[in-house]
């Protein structure tokens, strides 16, 4: 699945002889970043008010990763607006945006299970 996202986001800016559509892959790089900086803390942290001090960061990784990822399909909207890549090169940006976020949600459930039974 991720092989077929990265193909289709080359495709977008292969077919239209535009390459302006892969600052998007700049964003798919930029999207975990603040998840694995500040999201995957360990220990229980300090507890103040019923929460902990950890909390706030994981909360601030989470907030920045989805401030990253509404970038990911914003860029080539806006691109598609200002009339520098073309409607079909939309289409493919934002097809491969859905292939690499299933790809995501997809790896993510079966990691949690914690059963393997089949």
């Amino acid at each position: 699945m991720f092989s077929t996202g990265a193909l289709l986001q080359l495709l977008g800016c292969v077919l239209w002889d535009n390459w302006w559509p892969m600052l998007v892959g700049i964003m798919y790089v930029l999207v975990p970043m603040p998840y694995l900086f500040f999201g995957s803390t360990g220990g229980e942290g300090y507890a103040i008010y019923g929460s902990s001090i950890q909390s706030g960061w994981v909360d601030a990784g989470k907030f920045l990763t989805g401030f990253s990822a509404v970038g990911s399909i914003a860029i080539p909207a806006i691109l598609a607006h200002a009339k520098i890549i073309t409607i079909g090169a939309l289409i493919m940006e934002l097809a491969a945006a859905v292939v690499l976020g299933a790809t995501v949600m997809t790896y993510d459930y079966f990691n949690s299970r914690d059963n393997y039974s089949y």
